[in-house]
């Protein structure tokens, strides 16, 4: 009954802090952002078909591995329309969707512009009790990718279209910040119960050296400021820092964003 199969969701560590994602199911496999290809081909093993590399931004640490995985295995490579992706043979944008029968996998494409023009996300089921979003560098666990491309504006309605999908969707992004993003976001709201247990959890994961993502749509709406932009405590926080007052979420995300970016 290869149906029945469940999927196995494992972030293979990759470069200094990034990570690539692999789905493996009935035999066959995906990966999200292939930095480099070694990591990927050491999980390679006989009998694991590699079918679909799935791409959400055009970055050298998300591209690297790109050709020489789909030279060694004839993987399809799937990537954002409006972004020039190595060796990209299905272009996406929001409204698409990846069908791999093989896994018995289907994900709805998102356009979640702001850290690049072009960003898209994968979402969808991997059983029938358990999904996930693939969210590359525009939604981290207690953060957000840097504006490279976009605007503050952009990137806000990206990370409330995140916000929107089922809390208990499991938000698979590609680095390893939680820690520092934490003691940001504990900077904004040094009073979140939330918050201060999550960052007790990372510190024992991170002790033994082990990931702290995949994190959940509902456990970043509790604990991430940029997905907290309404609140009034965030909001509060946010005006103090910028010394103004802010008026729209767009202000407030932009002021948390600036607020990020200066903190060491």
């Amino acid at each position: 009954m290869h149906s029945s199969a469940r999927a196995v969701l494992t972030p293979i560590p990759a470069l200094s802090d990034n990570y690539i994602w692999m789905v493996q199911k009935n035999g066959h496999a995906l990966v999200v952002d292939p930095g480099e290809p070694g990591p990927v081909e050491a999980l390679l093993h006989d009998g694991l078909i590699l079918d679909a590399i799935l791409i959400t931004h055009h970055h050298g640490d998300h591209v690297g591995g790109v050709r020489a995985l789909q030279q060694r295995t004839g993987a399809r490579v799937y990537g954002p329309r409006h972004e020039n992706i190595p060796a990209c043979d299905v272009p996406l944008a929001e409204g698409d969707t990846v069908d791999l029968p093989g896994m018995g996998l289907q994900f709805r494409i998102l356009d979640i512009p702001g850290h690049t023009a072009g960003h898209i996300a994968y979402t969808g089921p991997l059983d029938p009790d358990r999904s996930a979003v693939f969210c590359g560098d525009t939604l981290f666990a207690v953060g957000c990718g840097r504006l490279f491309e976009g605007t503050p504006a952009q990137m806000l309605d990206s990370l409330d279209k995140l916000a929107g999908l089922p809390p208990d969707t499991l938000v698979c992004c590609a680095h390893e910040y939680t820690a520092s993003n934490i003691r940001w976001a504990l900077q904004v709201e040094p009073d979140n119960a939330a918050l201060h247990a999550r960052a007790r959890d990372v510190t024992q994961l991170r002790a033994q050296n082990l990931p702290t993502v995949p994190s959940s749509i509902g456990l970043e709406l509790q604990t991430n400021p940029f997905l907290r932009t309404r609140q009034a405590t965030v909001q509060a926080a946010s005006a103090q820092y910028a010394q103004s007052s802010l008026d729209t979420p767009q202000a407030v995300f932009a002021a948390l964003r600036q607020w990020k970016n200066d903190f060491r």
